[in-house]
């Protein structure tokens, strides 16, 4: 597998490029070329005329793209409008193939069973890319829908964006459908020598204390401690809820626990009567978190996933990271954090409006998260050395740095808090004289109790003692 990456700001370039690739691709075996372009604007003539270009070229090759909030090309932030990621497949075994399907809101359980049903008839497939214009509703349905393909395949990607977070033009496209503005492309991977692996960091931290979603409809988030949902923000970060909820609320997600992972998520709508619009659906009862983004947490995460990628020893590797993640980091510093994967291996992908990844059972969408899915065809050849691998001191500097110095406060008075109610916790739970737990402690041992027993997953005895001195 050999990846070429570029960009390009007029049609004359990106032909010249193109003939470069080609005069490459016929002096060598390729069984599959598959040609990915991102780009910051949906503008369709652009893009129809790119898809064209290609076709012309390089009538063999498979193309798809979506709309973005920017690209990532090398391992950095590029700061051309359009980029271009060429993939060549060289083993005979490998096989790739392009679907698309048009995705109203309404349509997505049937789109994940059409998809389902696909990959059923080729045994061969062992990943999914996903590529989605996402628009503010809610992907629960789609996600539910794709959990349900086989069970091995995974499935990764992420949503269409565009320049302006605020902004609803975005599209997909693909040589199976054309140019789409409410629609999903899914390019599918494998073959017998083909290998893939995919996971996502976060690095984000918690924040303050654990609310309860008291009240929720599927994604719209109701009540948190039985007061309107977006009253936390308020009472915490005192943002209003007004025109700029949206923009002010993007790098304080909600974090909580889902299919047994953590979950960000960051609401896309503020409404009158203070109920929040989420991206998927949140489960009633649910203990939530708002959520911090910490530099050197996100640094350590990052670096540690890519010393694990050495071992894998991938091709190439294919990021789709929440424009969150660059609004947090600016654009001259959001390189830090894929630049371990460069290291690696060619790394490329876009900044996107939510980031999809199948774990274990469940497929989810992920905001403020960065999905990884890493490739290779053969057996892995080690090409670098661990001690080779080894991150540069970081001299943060701007919004970065305060926002560094801001979490090192936020952490160290956190863990003292912790402490502090940990050791109240324990003065209440515990009678002085013996050291064992209190009626208060017994009380409440009985009531979680109660709660596995109505959830068929209790197994205990009760032992009772009564000392007199």
């Amino acid at each position: 597998m050999k990846q070429f990456q570029f960009t390009f700001r007029d049609n004359k370039a990106f032909e010249k490029e193109l003939k470069k690739l080609r005069q490459w691709v016929r002096g060598r075996f390729c069984s599959d070329l598959l040609i990915q372009m991102f780009t910051e604007t949906a503008d369709r003539r652009r893009i129809e005329r790119a898809c064209a270009t290609v076709g012309r070229i390089l009538p063999e090759a498979l193309y798809a793209g979506c709309s973005s909030n920017g690209n990532i090309v090398n391992g950095d932030f590029s700061g051309d409008s359009v980029a271009v990621v060429c993939t060549m497949f060289e083993y005979p075994t490998t096989k790739v193939e392009l679907l698309q399907y048009p995705m109203p809101p309404d349509a997505q359980e049937s789109v994940a069973e059409t998809l389902a049903q696909e990959v059923g008839k080729r045994p061969w497939v062992k990943a999914v890319e996903m590529l989605v214009t996402i628009r503010q509703a809610s992907m629960t349905a789609l996600c539910d829908g794709l959990s349900r393909i086989r069970q091995g395949v995974q499935l990764f990607g992420g949503g269409a964006f565009c320049e302006d977070v605020g902004g609803d033009d975005v599209c997909v496209f693909s040589k199976a459908g054309g140019y789409q503005e409410d629609s999903a492309v899914f390019i599918l991977f494998g073959g017998e020598d083909f290998y893939v692996e995919s996971f996502y960091v976060t690095g984000w931290m918690p924040l303050g204390i654990f609310m309860e979603a008291t009240k929720t409809d599927g994604s719209l988030l109701m009540e948190l401690d039985h007061r309107p949902a977006y009253e936390a923000y308020y009472k915490y970060l005192h943002i209003r809820n007004d025109e700029q909820f949206f923009n002010n609320t993007l790098e304080f997600p909600f974090l909580y626990r889902q299919h047994g992972i953590d979950i960000m998520r960051v609401p896309v709508a503020n409404n009158p009567d203070g109920s929040l619009t989420l991206t998927s659906d949140m489960r009633q009862n649910v203990k939530v978190r708002i959520a911090y983004g910490d530099p050197w947490t996100i640094l350590d995460s990052v670096w540690k996933e890519g010393k694990r990628l050495l071992e894998y020893a991938p091709d190439c590797v294919f990021v789709f990271s929440c424009a969150v993640r660059r609004i947090f980091w600016g654009n001259d510093e959001v390189g830090k954090e894929t630049e371990p994967y460069q290291m690696v291996a060619p790394t490329s992908g876009f900044y996107t409006a939510g980031e999809f990844l199948r774990t274990g059972d469940y497929v989810d969408l992920h905001n403020v998260t960065q999905v990884i899915a890493v490739m290779r065809e053969g057996e892995a050849k080690s090409r670098h050395s661990s001690e080779d691998f080894q991150r540069a001191e970081e001299n943060f500097a701007g919004k970065v740095s305060m926002i560094n110095r801001m979490a090192t406060f936020i952490t160290v008075t956190t863990k003292e808090l912790e402490e502090a109610n940990r050791k109240l916790r324990d003065l209440a739970v515990t009678d002085m004289m013996t050291g064992v737990g209190n009626r208060t402690a017994y009380l409440e041992k009985i009531r979680a109790l109660d709660e596995e027993i109505d959830q068929g997953i209790a197994s205990f005895t009760i032992f009772m003692f009564d000392l007199k001195v």
